[in-house]
Formats: structure tokens, sequence, C-alpha cells
């Protein structure tokens, strides 16, 4: 088997599971981020991300609004291990859980909640901001009920709405994250999942809801730019041992060795032409 037919072998499997809604697909044959561009062209357009966010370069928008969380704690599903994050998946079969406000028009679903976090606690957050990387970030995953799906959204410029927060190591740990934490160990390893019923993600946000926004992609393959973020400024703050339980997790199924989950982010991108705008001076 040439390297051609094999390359072109996985650029078919990736594209299947890519058009049936799989993200990070890519990575199931060992092609880093620096590789993703071969198999998914837009993974090297011009809407990237993450980005590094640099306060000499941002704009400040007087007209951004502030924006506003409704989550219903019943929406919340399950909890699973992928073998690429920690994710809680949501009921989005109708307007339960929304994000409005701020650069958005009209209302978004919450459909899920991940983490990425590094090897350590010097690294793990995808956005950059003057130069600082955080411990960890946190991506609330919304998408735009005027499209007739998920799947539809994640299509349109408009389609998909991530609420970003920092997680940065403190002294203390944060009380709110225990609820996750504690069910870790039921799904240490790839492909594991448990029930989560009754959580509100909202426990998770800092005080201050000033944020940075900017047109962006998915930072997992097939990095669609449909996304419009919307990065807070205040981190929340997390312990060492918080972050050593998300480390805990393995990418691997339950009976092949196991392989710590870490660094499961993506380094930051070009900004090109692209706005970062604030909405606090």
């Amino acid at each position: 088997l040439s390297s051609a037919n094999l390359s072109f072998i996985v650029k078919q499997c990736n594209l299947y599971l890519a058009r049936r809604g799989f993200h990070d697909v890519s990575l199931i044959f060992f092609l880093g981020p620096d590789q993703w561009h071969k198999n998914y062209p837009t993974a090297k357009g011009r809407h990237q991300s993450p980005i590094e966010i640099n306060n000499k370069e941002v704009h400040y928008d007087r007209s951004l609004l502030p924006w506003f969380a409704s989550y219903d704690p019943g929406a919340a599903k399950t909890i699973l291990n992928n073998g690429k994050t920690c994710r809680v998946v949501f009921d989005d079969s109708f307007d339960r859980s929304v994000l409005r406000g701020g650069p958005l028009q009209g209302v978004y679903r919450l459909r899920q909640l991940h983490f990425h976090w590094g090897s350590s606690d010097d690294h793990g957050s995808e956005h950059v901001v003057n130069g600082v990387r955080y411990a960890g970030e946190l991506h609330l995953l919304h998408w735009n009920p005027k499209y007739s799906n998920y799947l539809d959204a994640v299509r349109r410029t408009d389609g998909i709405a991530v609420l970003a927060i920092f997680l940065q190591v403190g002294k203390t740990p944060k009380p709110e994250m225990k609820r996750i934490l504690e069910e870790i160990n039921a799904i240490k390893t790839k492909g594991k999942e448990a029930p989560f019923p009754n959580f509100d993600p909202s426990i998770l946000f800092p005080k201050s809801h000033d944020y940075w926004t900017y047109h962006g992609s998915f930072t997992t393959p097939p990095c669609e730019e449909c996304i419009t973020w919307i990065v807070l400024r205040e981190p929340i703050i997390v312990s060492s041992d918080q972050m050593a339980k998300l480390r805990s997790l393995s990418k691997n199924a339950e009976n092949e060795p196991d392989l710590p989950l870490v660094d499961n982010w993506r380094p930051t991108q070009p900004r090109y032409f692209r706005m970062v705008s604030a909405s606090f001076l």
C-alpha cells in the first residue's frame, strides 16, 4: 500500500466521520495539529481558533451588550470520556438552556461543555492572553436554533457560540467543580459514560462577565469556521489537585495500555485581519 493510497484512505475515512458530526477524528490517525490541514483544508483557513489575545490589539466596542445564560439543571444528561476530553452533554431538543446577548443575535442552545488542559499546571488553555497560557480552559458550546439542527448550524458562519472560561491554579479548590470531578473515576477510560442529572453549569462562571469576542472556528477537526467566541476575561480559580484529577483520565479504552489524557489543546492560530473586540475598557 503506497503512502499516497494510505493518505487517500485516511482522508476518505475522516471525511465520512466528519460529515456525521464527529469532531477530532483526525487524531484517530495520529495526525498532529500541524498536519490537520492535509485532510481538512479549513484548518489552514483565515478564521481559525484559538488565537492569542493581546490587549494592545483589542478594540473596545461600546455597543457590545452584556451576555446572559439561562440554564435548566434538568437538561444535564450524561458525562463522558471520549478519549479527547471530559464532556457533559445536555438536552438541546428545545430552548431549555440558552445563551443570549453579548455579540449574539437571538438565543443559542447549550449542547455540551468540555475542558482543555495540559500535562502540568503551567499550560493547558487554548487561548492565550498577553502571552499567558492558563492551566486549562472550559468551553460551553451552544448552537443557533434558527437552523434545522446542530449539523446544519456548524455549516453556518453564525451557527455556533462558545463561552470560554480560563482555569487558573490557586491555593484553594473551586467547590463548584466538585460535582464534575467526583465522576472522573466513573469515566476513567475512553468510551466510559455515566448519568449526570441536575447540573447547572452557570455555577462555574466567574463573578465578572467582561469578555472578548471574535469570529473563529472549532479547535478540533474539521475546524469549521462557524463560531462566535465569547472569551471571559476573569478566570476561575481551581486547585492543583483539581487539575491533577482531570489529568488522571486515560485517552485509551479500558483494556488498552493506560495513556494519560493530557495536552488536549490546539496551538494558537494566526489572527490575520480579524478584529478582537472587548466589552470593557
